[in-house]
């Protein structure tokens, strides 16, 4: 054994004579497996450093002080003054990913409209009843946070929701009905009481929906979006990748010069999100008496023409019939239905379906989805 001289410290010598102290859970050096922090202070013959530990409770702290100060005056000099001057520090561990929100997700459809009472929320349940009779896994969320009305137009006002443990965690079960899993903000307030919240509690209250549900393996996510442009449309870009929105409006100016400004905001840079197409709801009148008859009480076209100035789809022109009203009050899509009504809205799940595929197919390769029927 040889001694230094405590004129002749330097940090490598240090280094050295710790290179002779192993960890006893892994039987490396603490030198290699880095647990000696880069902080050696030498004030003549006196010797601070530090020892690092993956967490404060290590059961060895104490027996590896003991090991280096033993270490240091075996391998350098006893003169070495060392005795208290190690200081114990925690590595700093990097935080456990947070699960991302709808892995299981193939493809995520955002329904909107520029303005309300244009029958977005009619559309977007028909949609999802009319993708599950396809054979798709498919799920709905009721995001108009202010006005939820899918309860209803499922028949599932009196629902409740209740949670199950996957994975370590606490999740919410979406309802399940007509083979499409629904969470709806209507499931968690009085359906007779107005929806009083800050912009802030119901991106919240959506992100929770969202992420702490067990959604499970979709192949189609369909989101009924409040009408407008809102902080809560940015919330939910922000939260998931979504695949694109379909624009639902009427042939009325008004509504189209409204929807115009959902498609700008979509397509604009803070948003991003591709315009899988235009839907024109309300596009004639035809009395259930006479269903060859044809009364244009909206204006005529003005979403087929919009969808041609901006160079989108036309996914579907949907007529006004009592039916598809009545139906949704009680809880029945028309969807379901083998009827006239029920095809035009099998037909828009069709069209969805194809803008979907044009958009995957756009992609890189280590990005595209496919999608199989059950």
């Amino acid at each position: 054994m040889t001694t230094a001289s405590v004129d002749r410290l330097y940090p490598q010598l240090i280094l050295d004579a710790l290179k002779n102290v192993r960890y006893p859970a892994s039987g490396k050096d603490i030198v290699s497996a880095g647990m000696v922090e880069d902080d050696i202070r030498i004030d003549g013959n006196k010797v601070s450093f530090s020892l690092i530990f993956d967490k404060p409770t290590d059961p060895f702290i104490k027996s590896l002080v003991r090991a280096s100060e033993a270490a240091i005056t075996t391998y350098i000099s006893p003169e070495v003054e060392i005795k208290g001057n190690i200081s114990m520090k925690t590595r700093m561990q990097a935080p456990e990913p947070a699960p991302r929100p709808l892995a299981h997700v193939k493809n995520i459809i955002g329904v909107s409209s520029g303005k309300g009472g244009v029958g977005k929320s009619t559309v977007a349940s028909n949609l999802a009843v009319a993708l599950a009779r396809e054979g798709y896994k498919v799920g709905l969320l009721d995001a108009d946070i202010f006005g939820p009305s899918m309860p209803k137009m499922f028949g599932v006002e009196d629902a409740e929701l209740y949670m199950h443990r996957v994975d370590g965690r606490e999740l919410i079960i979406p309802h399940e009905k007509y083979g499409v899993k629904l969470l709806s903000i209507g499931f968690l307030v009085d359906r007779n009481a107005p929806v009083l919240w800050r912009g802030s509690m119901a991106s919240n209250a959506l992100r929770q929906l969202i992420s702490d549900a067990d959604w499970g393996d979709l192949d189609y996510f369909v989101i009924d979006m409040p009408p407008g442009t809102s902080d809560i449309h940015l919330t939910l870009v922000q939260t998931i990748g979504i695949t694109g929105v379909v624009i639902v409006s009427t042939p009325q100016q008004v509504a189209l010069a409204d929807a115009r400004k959902g498609i700008a905001m979509f397509t604009g840079e803070k948003v991003n999100v591709p315009i899988l197409g235009i839907v024109e709801n309300m596009a004639w009148f035809t009395p259930a008496a006479h269903p060859d008859e044809r009364y244009y009480i909206f204006g005529r076209e003005g979403a087929v023409n919009l969808a041609r100035e901006l160079g989108v789809r036309l996914l579907a022109q949907i007529p006004l019939v009592a039916d598809v009203c009545e139906d949704g009050d009680s809880g029945s899509p028309i969807a379901l239905k083998d009827s006239v009504m029920g095809h035009e809205f099998m037909h828009l799940a069709h069209e969805v379906v194809d803008a979907v595929d044009e958009r995957n197919s756009q992609l890189p390769p280590t990005e595209k989805v496919e999608v199989k029927k059950k």
